[in-house]
Parts: structure tokens; C-alpha cells; sequence
């Protein structure tokens, strides 16, 4: 998810240079997604972790 975030990054940062704005709004808008979307899963990610890493309490 997080390549895919920064493959869309690059994409908008050449397409503005290129002079394509709306590709790079668009590409740019794609790229946020994308990093929101990695932060959130990475969190579930973490904390689904430390409840199997500290097994059952007895």
C-alpha cells in the first residue's frame, strides 16, 4: 500500500512539473488515499498484534 502511495506521489510530482495539472491533482489525491489507508491498517496491524504477542491471561 505504501508503494502504491509513493508510485502516485511521483507520478503528480512529474505530471506538475509537465505541466499536467489535473493528472497531478488527481494523482496527488490517489497518493493521500492510499498513505491514510496504509496508516490506518498499519495501526489495526499493531494493535491485533500485541494481543496475539501477549497470549491469554490466566
Amino acid at each position: 500500500m505504501l508503494r502504491w502511495a509513493l508510485a502516485f506521489a511521483i507520478i503528480a510530482l512529474i505530471a506538475g512539473a509537465l505541466g499536467f495539472y489535473g493528472l497531478s491533482s488527481t494523482a496527488a489525491d490517489i497518493a493521500k488515499f492510499f498513505a491514510v489507508v496504509f496508516v490506518i491498517l498499519f495501526v489495526v496491524a499493531l494493535i491485533v498484534g500485541q494481543r496475539v504477542i501477549g497470549g491469554p491471561t490466566v
